[in-house]
C-alpha cells in the first residue's frame, strides 16, 4: 500500500477525502489546505494524501519522480500510459478499501485530485465498484477516454464530479479539459464545471466553491 500523509478533524472520522497529488509533487503538497478547507460544522473528516509511487517520466528525461502514470509525448495526453495508469487505479482501489476497513463506507469517500491526479480521479473514480461520494477534479483531464465506456462503473455513473481549471493554464490546457469535460457529458456523466482565470494552480475563489461543494457532499444526507 502507498504510504500515505493523513489528517483527522475530529475522533472516530465518518468521512474520508482521498487527494492524489499532481506530477513530481508528493502527499504533502495539498495537506496544508486542509484548514482552509474545513467547516466547522462539517462531521468528522479523515484526509488522506498519498504519495504516488517513484517512477521514470519520459518527458522529463527519464528522470524519476513520484508519478501516477509516465508521461511520455510532448502533449500530456500523447502516447498513454494505459498500464501504469491501471496500476494505479489498483493503487487507489486499494487505498479506498482500506478506508472501508476503517469503518467509512464508499459512499462517504470522495476521491480528490489536482493534475495528473485528478486525471487519476477520473480513471479511477469511475470504474471503481462501488458509489463513492464525489469526485474532486482539478486542473486535470480525461485520460483512456476511449476505453471509459467498456470499463467505466454503474456504480459511479451519477457520482457528483466538480471540475475546476485555470483558462490560462499551460500545463493542462483549457481545450483539452473542455474536450474531456464532453467526453464525459456525451456519456450521460453531470459536471459541475467552473472556470477561474489563472494557470495551473488552485486560487481562492476556487478554495471558496470547492469548500461549498464539499459542504453539500457532507450535510445534504
Amino acid at each position: 500500500m502507498l504510504p500515505t500523509v493523513e489528517k483527522e478533524t475530529g475522533p472516530s472520522p465518518t468521512w474520508t477525502v482521498l487527494w492524489l497529488h499532481g506530477l513530481g509533487a508528493d502527499g504533502n503538497d495539498f495537506a496544508p489546505i486542509v484548514p482552509e478547507l474545513v467547516d466547522p460544522s462539517w462531521p468528522p473528516i479523515r484526509f488522506v494524501f498519498p504519495h504516488a509511487p517513484v517512477r521514470p517520466v519520459t518527458v522529463n528525461n527519464g528522470v524519476p519522480m513520484r508519478a501516477w502514470y509516465d508521461i511520455k509525448g510532448v502533449s500530456i495526453a500523447d502516447k498513454q500510459d494505459a498500464e501504469g495508469i491501471h496500476a494505479s487505479i489498483h493503487e487507489v482501489d486499494t487505498l479506498i478499501a482500506r478506508e472501508v476497513d476503517r469503518g467509512v463506507p464508499a459512499d462517504h469517500i470522495i476521491l480528490a485530485g489536482f493534475s495528473q491526479g485528478g486525471a487519476m480521479t477520473l480513471c479511477a473514480g469511475l470504474r471503481h465498484r462501488e458509489a463513492l461520494a464525489g469526485l474532486l477534479v482539478l486542473s486535470a483531464y480525461l485520460p483512456l477516454a476511449d476505453t471509459l465506456e467498456a470499463e467505466r462503473s454503474d456504480a459511479n455513473r451519477s457520482t457528483p464530479l466538480f471540475w475546476g481549471h485555470g483558462s490560462a493554464d499551460p500545463v493542462v490546457p483549457m481545450a483539452l479539459a473542455e474536450y474531456s469535460r464532453q467526453a464525459l457529458e456525451a456519456l450521460g456523466h453531470h459536471v459541475d464545471w467552473h472556470s477561474y482565470p489563472m494557470a495551473h494552480q488552485v486560487s481562492l475563489p476556487e478554495i471558496a466553491d470547492i469548500r461549498a461543494w464539499l459542504g453539500h457532499r457532507f450535510t445534504d444526507r
